[in-house]
């Protein structure tokens, strides 16, 4: 069966689950095929309005779909599966995109047989490039993962990964736009400091941030050879990395990393 044969429920639309929601439809999948919930009346009648979709309560949700794309906040989990876990029946695949939470976080609150797939997307979905990673959990096969490749790949690249991974690519990928926003925010208060316009020293850095990420993916060459190919001997780019690597810039950015993956384990935890 196509995945547009299948019924979406989106449980729980918040920022994530109305770029799912948004992805969908703009890949063309039939909104008659989609469901929605929401905590909020106003936030269901806005999500109605916007997308014309159906907007209903978490158990109808359950009845009327096929999948079920769980969205809402970690720690809202285990009240959430309290709920629905009972009545979920046979037939459904339940997709995560809780960050932090294991598939086996799901399983247990559901009958037995039920599959899980974990799914980690970010924000770049909003602008159809996205980095989505795709792990089978308990009772997942390789259909239920194509079909969550099918939903996801509209809003950017997939990859599959071992669950075991997935609090890593929280930190890297999931994080990671933030990491970026953070960066550009710092070199334009730098370009400010050294005599551009805001805007202009923006407009430099987003352009150079665009050229080099195209330049990561599209030409094959490790990032090293890339940063050497801009560093002259005794230049201006040495100068500048140099001081980097005084602050301890590479170091302070491992140690970012570990603190979000540690931050995603505890939410499992503080879930259970």
């Amino acid at each position: 069966m196509s995945a547009g044969a299948h019924t979406i429920a989106v449980i729980g639309a918040g920022k994530i689950g109305e770029l799912v929601l948004s992805g969908l439809l703009r890949s063309g999948w039939p909104v008659d095929r989609l469901r929605a919930t929401a905590r909020r009346p106003g936030r269901a009648e806005e999500l109605a309005a916007r997308y014309g979709v159906r907007v209903v309560d978490n158990l109808t949700a359950v009845h009327e779909a096929e999948v079920l794309a769980v969205s809402v906040k970690p720690q809202d989990a285990a009240a959430l599966l309290d709920e629905i876990g009972p009545n979920v029946p046979a037939g459904k695949l339940l997709v995560s995109l809780c960050a932090g939470l294991p598939s086996g976080f799901f399983s247990r609150r559901l009958p037995e047989g039920i599959p899980v797939v974990r799914v980690m997307t970010n924000t770049p979905a909003l602008v159809d490039q996205a980095m989505t990673a795709i792990s089978a959990g308990a009772y997942a096969t390789g259909e239920h993962l194509a079909l969550a490749e099918e939903m996801f790949k509209p809003l950017g690249v997939t990859i599959r990964v071992p669950e075991s991974q997935q609090d890593a690519v929280t930190a890297l990928s999931g994080s990671g736009p933030a990491y970026f926003y953070l960066l550009v925010e710092a070199m334009t208060d730098a370009g400010i400091l050294l005599g551009l316009p805001r805007q202009v020293a923006h407009d430099l850095i987003v352009q150079t941030a665009i050229g080099s990420a195209v330049m990561l993916r599209d030409s094959g060459e490790h990032p090293v050879k890339l940063r050497e190919a801009v560093t002259s001997p005794a230049g201006t780019t040495i100068s500048a990395i140099r001081e980097l690597e005084n602050h301890g810039v590479r170091a302070a950015l491992l140690a970012a990393l570990e603190a979000a993956r540690d931050r995603a384990r505890e939410l499992a935890t503080q879930a259970d």
